[in-house]
């Protein structure tokens, strides 16, 4: 016997009833973080209802292009993805990690700052769930687990919302990970027309979805909302042959192929700032003049920096080349053998955001078959 789609954890929620959850979440002590617009571009930031979701609005974007542009329609999540990833949340760019001060002749540790916000993250797409899950791997599941991103990711809340439109950059589909949303989240929501079906993904999230005004899904509906996630997956056009692909680059570092790549790439690091899943950092310490007081802050860093590998006597990776191959070839083959999954979901910002218009999927295949 076939469930019902109550049975299924599945609702139909109007606008007011997304009004109503994203109340519900801020009542409940959590920050909601969403898409908004801002400064040229749909970004995540904190959100007071739905009136400040990109009504209308999508983007176009390219390798090296990002436009926004308006919809013929009024849909909330008409869009993909902006330059902006759900890391900088849990991740933060950059966050004091020690402060200590001088009292009496004698140093003393200050307490750390405020604890942070319990985020409820609405419109997370499966290639940022992926990444989400990536970042656990790397940063939660091993013998020291990251306290500050702990502190962020235990409580943390996961509306989703299913892809219905495909940007010309996205190949999450080659690389497992889209674009239907399967599973890490509390909530998913697929938008169609003017409301959402809303199907549960946890016990909180079912809790969640009955405070708010709802109607019980049917089946037709279900079946739209699976057939707009198919849709997108028969229009992506980029794609990574990932099979063997960890071994196969292993055996192409010395391709003449990152030879041309070097020439192209102007080692700015946005790839790695837009990236949902690079994790390096540095860290500074600084003190007042009269030494009375000193702060560690760990900051986000970039191997495409020529510091980022410096060791006493200077960097061991000098060349854009050798840092371009470090960071294609950990994030898709060194990565496999260090936490047994990709560094890379597919979602396409390096070669949005690449002024250089490097294509990661295109160099991938030039840079294997001329290994």
């Amino acid at each position: 016997m076939n469930e019902s789609g109550a049975e299924r954890g599945a609702a139909w929620l109007t606008r007011i009833g997304l009004d109503q959850l994203i109340a519900k979440l801020k009542e409940l002590g959590y920050q909601v973080v969403g898409p908004r617009l801002g400064d040229g571009a749909i970004v995540y930031d904190a959100i007071e209802g739905v009136k400040d979701l990109p009504a209308g609005w999508t983007e176009e974007q390219e390798a090296g292009i990002y436009r926004l542009r308006r919809r013929e329609d009024d849909a909330l999540f008409g869009y993909n993805l902006g330059p902006q990833s759900w890391k900088r949340f849990l991740h933060p760019p950059v966050l004091r990690i020690l402060a200590a001060e001088k009292s009496n002749g004698e140093f003393r540790i200050l307490p750390p700052l405020d604890r942070p916000p319990r985020y409820a993250f609405l419109g997370v797409r499966a290639c940022e769930l992926a990444a989400i899950a990536v970042l656990d791997r790397v940063l939660l599941e091993d013998a020291f687990p990251e306290p500050n991103y702990l502190a962020r990711r235990s409580e943390l809340v996961v509306i989703a919302v299913q892809c219905t439109r495909a940007a010309p950059t996205c190949f999450c589909a080659s690389m497992g990970t889209g674009p239907g949303v399967r599973s890490g989240f509390d909530i998913a929501l697929t938008e169609l027309g003017e409301g959402f079906l809303a199907q549960a993904g946890s016990e909180r999230g079912r809790g969640l979805i009955e405070s708010v005004e709802h109607e019980p899904a049917s089946e037709d509906l279900i079946r739209q909302a699976e057939e707009a996630v198919a849709d997108v997956a028969a229009r992506l056009v980029r794609r990574i042959e990932t099979q063997d692909l960890a071994r196969r680059l292993q055996q192409a570092l010395e391709s003449p192929h990152w030879d041309d790549v070097a020439r192209r790439c102007l080692a700015c690091g946005n790839c790695t700032m837009v990236c949902p899943t690079c994790f390096c950092t540095t860290v500074e310490d600084t003190s007042t003049v009269p030494c009375d007081r000193v702060e560690r802050w760990r900051k986000w860093d970039s191997c495409f920096t020529e510091s980022f590998s410096y060791i006493h006597g200077g960097s061991v990776r000098t060349s854009v080349r050798a840092r371009y191959r470090q960071w294609l070839t950990h994030k898709l083959s060194w990565w496999v053998d260090q936490f047994d999954m990709f560094g890379c979901v597919g979602c396409g910002r390096c070669i949005t955001w690449c002024p250089a218009k490097i294509d990661l999927t295109q160099e991938v295949s030039k840079v294997v078959a001329s290994g």
